[in-house]
């Protein structure tokens, strides 16, 4: 058998500022930007990547009730609902350039104990977006 991720889903509040973190931040490509009434669902990947990730309303599934919906947002208020892993040729200077446009820094680039050197940021939506050394 033979699998390959297609998509990953992050939740997004605020989907302009979302997609400006994606596409200005980290340069990646809009694929598809879909709207439904007051909802929106864009697609960023990074040039030529094989995986894209979806940025989607969080909880819009119709059968999450209003306590799960309040959960969902307390959690991403605190940046503990969803996270992402991306991998960087030249993390210094991927970092610098996140920085540089004022996102959140959660770790500055370091040496982990378990082998991989990464920093961390959080998206406008409280994600956490790792990023590895790739070796």
């Amino acid at each position: 058998m033979s699998l390959s991720i297609a998509h990953t889903f992050l939740p997004t509040d605020d989907p302009e500022k979302s997609l400006a973190f994606y596409r200005d931040a980290l340069d990646f490509e809009v694929l598809n930007d879909v709207g439904h009434g007051a909802m929106r669902w864009i697609t960023v990947a990074p040039p030529g990547g094989q995986t894209s990730i979806v940025l989607h309303p969080p909880a819009a599934d119709p059968g999450i009730t209003d306590d799960e919906r309040r959960t969902i947002a307390e959690l991403m208020a605190k940046g503990s609902y969803a996270s992402i892993v991306l991998a960087s040729p030249d993390l210094t200077s991927t970092f610098e350039k996140v920085q540089a446009t004022g996102a959140e820094v959660v770790q500055e680039p370091m040496d982990q104990p378990y082998g991989v050197r990464d920093c961390a940021f959080r998206d406008p939506a409280g994600n956490m977006v790792r990023i590895n050394q790739q070796p």
